[in-house]
């Protein structure tokens, strides 16, 4: 047996009863805010104890609401029990409300003046409702704030604030069918780190009916390629639109090549509903995915062999990806400002991160969990090693029908001049900031 697979077998061995529930979870933590959308001092025992005894110092008794977007039964059931352990230790209760349409009922209970006390929020809304006066600016003042991952942090920071806490994660990587590649015959020595090498690899693997790479042609995983060649939609700053930066035109230019290739294909061209799809049918030897791939293969694909690495490089050894999450938003008309903190203080120590991940999917935000969970799960090496140099989703106000309209134009980007498609990029955000 080879190295690369001895690799392999290892790897998916230790893993796979976590990975079963990676899909389900990931997709909440990346689409729960939304049901029309298709993710230094560590927290410790002390955090836990010092949030119960911050709500206790309140008077407890307090009765606060939940109001989340679940990924199903696993993700419900954690999140009640949590809420149990921390009322009795508290000496307050917590209503756990999966929603029906997360984004609607928030929507409706902003402007009623009755939002539940503590919610999901994503990414691509924290910065509409934090605008709007909704959100409690929080983040800040928790005791494990410097525990969070910087890209998450980011994600949630609006006008200089912090304003909620990270509750997961998600990044994408570069999965590959190990049968394929060896049949190919490619080795680990293959797996690629730069452009050029995935091009090469993909070229290969492209054969009896097998396309090379499957990605959806998306925003949510072909602006990787941007963030890879040193660029993104924003500038570091956030809020300097650099959608037309040349690096941006170059990375876009290098997927369409891949297109007019040959060796990229989309699922519609696999016939599959997403590149996952694809890549667990057989019919796609490498894709790029978030890790919630892992629970769908571990479920529907349970022969497909494979390895999930980090994505290549750019041309200038530039690494890059994409982060997705929700936080705990704690309403700006909360009637128990210090028991909602205390709660998701407790929702986010180390040990409840470790026993959310155990029971449905999601990678913790917080890096205290990082040594214990990769112990647990070392088929996802490749997604928490990314979130170092990730971005997150852009989290400007007003920005959602411009993101739209882009993700639109980049369905046809095979046969169209991605400068054009990055202009009107420009021009659009630039607007939308400016409004």
């Amino acid at each position: 047996m080879s190295p690369f697979r001895s690799r392999l077998g290892k790897v998916l061995t230790a893993s796979v009863s976590a990975a079963a529930l990676v899909l389900a979870a990931a997709c909440s933590s990346t689409t729960a805010t939304s049901s029309s959308s298709a993710p230094a001092a560590g927290s410790s025992a002390e955090d836990d104890s010092s949030a119960a005894d911050t709500s206790g110092a309140e008077g407890g008794g307090a009765s606060l609401s939940l109001l989340f977007g679940s990924s199903g039964i696993a993700e419900t059931d954690a999140l009640t029990a949590a809420a149990t352990k921390w009322g009795g230790e508290s000496g307050n209760t917590v209503e756990v409300t999966p929603a029906q349409d997360l984004t609607q009922q928030l929507a409706q209970g902003f402007s009623s003046g009755t939002a539940p006390d503590v919610f999901y929020v994503g990414a691509d809304q924290v910065a509409n409702y934090a605008k709007a006066g909704n959100l409690l600016a929080y983040g800040d003042e928790l005791p494990n704030k410097d525990d969070f991952y910087p890209a998450l942090k980011d994600s949630f920071t609006y006008d200089g604030k912090f304003y909620c806490a990270p509750k997961d994660m998600s990044t994408l990587g570069l999965f590959i069918n190990t049968d394929l590649w060896a049949a190919a015959g490619l080795t680990e020595a293959d797996v690629p780190t730069s452009w050029d090498d995935l091009a090469a690899v993909a070229a290969k693997l492209n054969t009896g009916g097998v396309a090379g790479l499957a990605i959806g042609p998306e925003l949510a995983r072909l602006d990787a390629f941007l963030v890879q060649n040193g660029a993104y939609l924003t500038a570091a700053d956030g809020t300097t639109i650099t959608a037309n930066d040349p690096k941006n035109i170059e990375a876009l230019t290098f997927v369409k090549k891949l297109m007019t290739d040959g060796v990229l294909k989309t699922p519609a061209e696999l016939d599959a509903g997403w590149a996952g799809e694809a890549f667990g049918k057989g019919v796609a030897a490498m894709t790029i995915e978030g890790n919630w791939l892992l629970g769908a293969l571990g479920k529907d694909y349970p022969t497909i062999k494979y390895l999930a690495a980090e994505l290549p490089a750019g041309p200038t050894g530039t690494k890059g990806t994409l982060v997705f999450t929700n936080c705990w938003g704690i309403a700006a008309t909360t009637e128990h400002p210090a028991e909602a903190k205390a709660f998701v203080e407790f929702l986010t120590s180390t040990e409840q991160q470790l026993t959310f991940a155990a029971a449905f999917g999601v990678i913790p935000s917080v890096k205290s969990a990082q040594a214990e969970y990769l112990k647990q799960n070392p088929a996802n090496a490749a997604f928490v090693d990314g979130v170092e140099y990730a971005r997150g989703v852009v989290n400007l106000p007003g920005v959602t029908d411009v993101l739209g309209d882009f993700n639109s134009q980049l369905q046809s980007l095979k046969d169209s001049d991605p400068k054009v498609i990055l202009d009107s990029v420009q021009e659009n955000l630039t607007a939308a900031l400016a409004g």
